[in-house]
């Protein structure tokens, strides 16, 4: 009678372990966590638990049992799921205590937070791992030395208008002609101190002169308002005195 062969279960990777009932050998297979953040989020996952408001004991006592089983197994325990234990043991102390319930609160969210975070990595990890391809040759691109010659045809009009805007735009940054202030400046521009030392000198050694001599002389309108103002001032002063009234008035220095 033939030897019966032996049923085996193809052995799965390095993690497995193997159990042996009668002619058959068994092989069974560990999850293998990349971390504590791994482990965690299997848990959350698995037992549906709302990942933003995260029951702090439960989670604590099924990572436990996780940390147990590694254990009982043999499986060497990084030191980075004892911290993550402690960490999580802490939070729920603080939970019950009134003192520190903020801090449990703040510690609580974080946890959450890098749950979320881890979470997402995680998917886009599963995205790009279809896109992997070990048999794939890249290079860095070639250096290409580009002709820079401009063969663009214009029409003239174009072109002439072009040049006209931009030495417009030129223009416009230098500063105003003269003819802009036209208006302002091309008038002479005469002081009152001017015309007060001009009627002074016509009255000088006690001439008397006629109001109206006064302005003949005078080539603008602001030569002769300035002539009047002199006049008021020099009146104001005490310095002259005018007699008279219309064109029969005269104007005499005061002696003192």
């Amino acid at each position: 009678m033939p030897e019966q062969p032996n049923n085996q279960i193809t052995i799965l990777p390095s993690d497995a372990g193997t159990m042996q009932i009668g002619e058959k050998q068994f092989t069974y297979h560990f999850e293998v966590y990349e971390g504590p953040l791994d482990l965690l989020l299997t848990l959350v996952i698995k037992n549906k638990i709302d990942i933003c408001d995260i029951p702090i004991a439960e989670l604590l006592e099924q990572y436990m049992e996780q940390i147990e089983l590694m254990r009982e197994n043999e499986m060497d325990i990084a030191s980075e799921f004892l911290e993550m234990a402690s960490r999580l043991v802490y939070i729920k102390s603080a939970m019950l205590l009134p003192k520190y319930e903020d801090e449990a609160e703040d510690l609580k969210k974080e946890l959450s937070g890098q749950l979320i975070e881890y979470q997402l990595c995680r998917e886009i990890a599963r995205m790009l791992a279809p896109m992997v391809d070990f048999d794939t040759f890249t290079k860095q691109p070639s250096k290409v030395d580009f002709d820079m010659t401009y063969n663009r045809i214009h029409d003239p009009a174009d072109i002439s208008a072009a040049y006209v805007s931009a030495v417009g735009r030129g223009q416009r940054k230098l500063p105003p002609d003269r003819s802009a202030f036209a208006g302002i400046v091309s008038k002479k521009i005469v002081s009152v101190s001017s015309r007060i030392i001009h009627v002074m000198r016509r009255l000088w050694h006690g001439r008397t002169v006629s109001y109206g001599e006064l302005f003949t002389a005078c080539s603008g309108r602001s030569e002769m308002v300035a002539t009047f103002l002199a006049v008021l001032e020099l009146v104001k002063g005490k310095r002259v005195h005018i007699d008279g009234d219309g064109d029969s008035a005269v104007v005499s220095m005061i002696e003192k």
